[in-house]
């Protein structure tokens, strides 16, 4: 367990290496440090103190991208070049009825945020500089959206990309994908469970074909019915899968071992075949989390400030 210096709830976290991590959340809050946790530094956009920063992705040591969640204008991206120092608006949702939920990177310049649907149809934007102009996936291009189907801001992590490949996970249940950066998208059914509070919180993938869905009911943190699903084909199929101990708000896989792990707030479980089973481990509950590319440690932040680290 860490001290992060702050008692607001913790939605974002984004790990660099075993040195360097971000995390982000309510009342405008930034956070990085760069001695593996030791100690966290807080940082300031000016204006932002109203925001809820439900997701911050890192692509090096000084680079991030922040998002606030909200209708309207609140949904907003910032970034930095100077390890938080100075924040750049890039972004400023003006469609009153979007409401952005995450965003995801496969490269620093390369990027997708995705909104809950409006009037049937799903909202995406994308970068491919890095930010400096995000531009909306064509409406045509995507599936129609079911009635009020959305995404669950719930940890940064709806939305995954590698490579070319985007994947996209709804409330309804549902997984977007695309296999050629966005231009195309082809929907799937993963049987989770969906309604006005339940439905899928995360989604990671290994590698282009192997990947895990979890979620639940935020409503009933303890029930663990129809809350997870793996697939081995990128997306197309997905199949259920039992085992984990409640609701879970976040999936990650972890470098190193091909494990993985699904946090929510009544504690963390963990897999050593690819999702398929899981087992409960020793912890406290948390919003979301975050593996450091190529290292055996990742960092897990949650309410009140709690932020923790994980070595394995």
């Amino acid at each position: 367990m860490l001290e992060s210096g702050v008692r607001a709830r913790l939605r974002g976290v984004s790990a660099v290496n075993a040195r360097v991590a971000w995390a982000s959340g309510a009342n405008g809050t930034i956070l990085r440090t760069a001695d593996g946790g030791a100690s966290w530094t807080k940082l300031t956009i000016p204006g932002t103190e109203q925001l809820d920063f439900r997701d911050i992705d890192a692509v090096d040591e000084r680079t991030a991208y922040v998002l606030s969640i909200g209708p309207g204008t609140a949904s907003r991206i910032y970034k930095t070049l100077d390890a938080g120092a100075r924040w750049e608006l890039q972004f400023q949702n003006t469609e009153p009825k979007a409401f952005f939920d995450a965003m995801a990177f496969s490269s620093a310049k390369t990027g997708m945020a995705v909104s809950d649907s409006v009037d049937g149809r799903f909202v995406l934007i994308r970068t491919a500089n890095g930010g400096a102009k995000w531009e909306p996936v064509a409406r045509e291009a995507l599936p129609p959206a079911l009635e009020g189907e959305g995404a669950f801001a719930a940890s940064g992590t709806n939305i995954a990309m590698l490579g070319r490949n985007i994947w996209i996970g709804t409330g309804a249940g549902r997984v977007l994908y695309s296999r050629d950066g966005g231009r195309r998208w082809e929907v799937a059914a993963t049987g989770l469970a969906s309604s006005a509070s339940a439905g899928i919180f995360s989604i990671a993938f290994r590698d282009a074909r192997r990947g895990i869905v979890v979620g639940g009911d935020y409503k009933r943190e303890d029930y663990a019915a129809d809350n997870a699903a793996v697939t081995e084909d990128g997306g197309r199929t997905w199949r259920a899968v039992t085992g984990l101990g409640g609701l879970r708000s976040v999936a990650a896989w972890l470098p190193k071992t091909g494990d993985a792990v699904a946090l929510g707030p009544s504690g963390p479980d963990w897999s050593k075949d690819g999702g398929r089973t899981w087992r409960a481990i020793r912890g406290p509950g948390f919003h979301t989390f975050s593996a450091a590319p190529g290292a055996r440690v990742g960092w897990g932040a949650g309410e009140r400030g709690l932020i923790a680290r994980l070595e394995w």
